[in-house]
């Protein structure tokens, strides 16, 4: 474990205040959940993503959808790239999305770009191509995103029909 050299009080209600440095570095904004764990002597707190529990049917999605539209299709949470089918796996999956993206997901957009053009999904990585982004809500929480990629063919009209259908089917995979 990797000390921060920073010491807080327990107010009178118990809570304590975790520092803006170490909340910007992990990415944890205002209203975001974090899970609570106890490990011997040891309090920890991790990000909460509900998306990440559909980690497995979010990769099976995208292979079957993947296997039909033949282009690549990428599922994130708020923070990183938890699911991807196609060429780029490799070189997206588990890597953090950019501002863009994380912008998106707040607005709770839904796009596509017909255009052929440069873009980015995540950090330090920029694509040529054509892209249909969805955002994944839940009970009005906005808590992550699909997006096909084609980096050579167009994105058809159907397909852009297609990453909102597989938003709303991992939105309504999530546990109640």
């Amino acid at each position: 474990m990797k000390t921060t050299g920073v010491i807080r009080r327990i107010d009178e209600l118990g809570r304590i205040v975790i520092p803006k440095e170490i909340r910007k570095n992990l990415r944890v904004k205002n209203g975001e959940s974090l899970e609570i764990f106890v490990e011997s002597d040891s309090i920890i707190l991790k990000k909460f993503s509900q998306i990440e529990s559909l980690e497995d049917v979010s990769v099976n999605y995208v292979e079957a959808f993947n296997q039909i539209i033949k282009h690549n299709i990428i599922v994130t949470d708020r923070d990183k790239v938890i699911a991807v089918a196609g060429p780029l796996k490799k070189k997206y999956l588990g890597k953090n999305i950019n501002e863009f993206t994380e912008r998106s997901i707040e607005r709770r957009d839904s796009f596509s770009d017909k255009q052929k053009r440069n873009f980015k999904i995540i950090e330090d990585e920029e694509e040529l191509g054509y892209f249909s982004f969805s955002s994944i809500v839940d009970n009005g929480d906005a808590i992550g995103s699909v997006i096909i990629v084609s980096t050579d063919t167009p994105i058809t009209d159907m397909e852009d029909k297609l990453v909102v259908v597989l938003s709303k089917l991992l939105s309504n995979s999530l546990p109640q």
